[in-house]
């Protein structure tokens, strides 16, 4: 015969409290006894998201598994290292971690000195192509009247170019028309800036940009007018337009790579003019 009743079982938590689970469908004796004494079933690992807790435990394929150790690895390699406030390492930290990793000690100044250079200028430009360049460099100390002559020596060589020397108080400069050298106070130390500009690349992309623009408004006005037809007009103003073509073609093309060697010039001296001992005196 089956009676109606509730059958109760209670599962110890781990505040000592109850849970107490209730079943209001009709029970027989035997389900009741077996209800009652069911094991208590286990409670969820400690430190798991609740979304998680009383879940069964997931199983990972081989697939997931590498997945999952990339994606953690890649959290960890994209997380920056920042040192709490008011703590950081000194110059000297650095050498020792640099020698540890088999960097010179010397490279180690010279990059962490780097950090205290100057912004770079911005070289002048039109249309897009580069019309000069320029190179700022901070020392740390002064220098000396026997660097700066050896300085002036490296400049001439590197530029090809002799170049007039000025020299009023505390400023230093060599130039020779749009390039020039000039060395600067700054703080307890100097700056020096090399910087060019080209002198008539700006001009000649006009000119030739204007002369263009005469023969297209000379053939256009000829040709709506009825003056003349349209091959009259391009015999008539057409070699004006391929001299303007052929003015800011040429200049085009050459500004680039002329803009890029001065850069390279003006790099190398800065480095050597940085590097420690370049200049020693004799």
């Amino acid at each position: 015969m089956v009676t109606r009743g509730r059958a109760e079982s209670t599962r110890q938590g781990q505040a000592g409290r109850g849970v107490e689970v209730t079943c209001t469908t009709p029970v027989t004796p035997h389900q009741r006894v077996a209800v009652q004494t069911a094991p208590r079933a286990e409670l969820p690992p400690a430190g798991l998201p609740a979304n998680f807790q009383g879940m069964p435990e997931l199983l990972y394929s081989e697939d997931e598994v590498d997945a999952i150790f990339a994606r953690a690895s890649e959290a960890e390699q994209a997380a920056p290292l920042r040192l709490p406030s008011r703590e950081g390492l000194t110059l000297k930290d650095l050498q020792e971690i640099g020698r540890d990793a088999g960097l010179s000690p010397d490279l180690v100044v010279q990059a962490a000195r780097s950090l205290d250079q100057p912004r770079q200028p911005v070289a002048p430009r039109f249309l897009g192509l580069p019309l000069g360049a320029a190179r700022t460099v901070r020392l740390e100390r002064r220098l000396t009247d026997a660097e700066w002559e050896q300085l002036v020596v490296a400049v001439r060589e590197t530029f090809d170019a002799r170049g007039v020397v000025r020299h009023e108080g505390s400023l230093r400069s060599w130039a020779n028309g749009n390039l020039q050298v000039l060395v600067e106070p700054d703080g307890e130390g100097q700056r020096i800036r090399f910087r060019t500009v080209h002198g008539s690349a700006r001009a000649m992309l006009v000119a030739g940009l204007g002369a263009m623009g005469v023969a297209v408004a000379v053939t256009l006005a000829t040709t709506l007018t009825g003056a003349m037809d349209l091959a009259g007009a391009f015999a008539t103003v057409g070699t004006l337009g391929i001299v303007g073509a052929g003015m800011f073609g040429f200049n085009a093309l050459r500004l680039p790579g002329w803009a890029r060697l001065r850069r390279r010039q003006m790099d190398q001296l800065a480095e050597r003019v940085t590097q420690p001992g370049s200049f020693e005196e004799r």
